[in-house]
C-alpha cells in the first residue's frame, strides 16, 4: 500500500529531553527507517538525515506510544501514502512522492542528507 509516518520521539534521559524525528517508509516485511533532528522546510536547504535499522510494520499505524524501559515516547505528526520514483528501495538514494501536511512534495534523500521540494499535481 506504500504508507509512510512521520513520528516525533522523544527521548528521556536523567536530565535532558531530546527530540528527534523518525521517518518510516513501508518496504513490504517492515519499513525502512531514517532519522532527523529537524524537518525540512519545503524548497530550503537539505538536512542531515541517517538511516537507522528497520523498523516494525505496526509504526505505520500508532497515534503514540510509550516506549518500554522508560526510552522515551513516539508520536505520529504526519502520514501518508507516498509514490517510489527511486529506482530501487535498496540504495544509498531515495526519491519519494510524499502527500502529507508536513512532508508534501519530492522527499529526495542522498547519502546523509534529505530535501523537500516541491511537485505540482501530486497524485497517489
Amino acid at each position: 500500500m506504500n504508507k509512510w509516518v512521520l513520528l516525533e520521539h522523544k527521548v528521556y534521559s536523567s536530565n535532558t529531553l531530546e527530540i528527534h524525528y523518525d521517518f518510516l517508509v513501508e518496504n513490504g516485511k517492515d519499513c525502512l527507517t531514517w532519522k532527523f533532528l529537524k524537518l525540512p522546510l519545503l524548497n530550503k536547504a537539505s538536512i542531515e538525515i541517517v538511516q537507522q535499522p528497520n523498523h516494525r510494520l505496526v509504526w505505520l499505524s500508532r497515534l503514540e506510544h510509550e516506549l518500554s524501559g522508560n526510552r522515551g515516547s513516539v508520536k505520529r505528526i504526519d502520514h501518508g501514502l507516498f509514490k517510489n520514483v527511486s529506482n530501487n528501495l535498496g540504495s544509498e538514494c531515495f526519491r519519494f512522492i510524499l502527500d502529507g501536511k508536513l512532508l508534501c512534495g519530492l522527499f529526495e534523500i542522498s547519502g546523509n542528507s534529505c530535501r523537500l521540494s516541491k511537485v505540482v499535481n501530486i497524485h497517489l
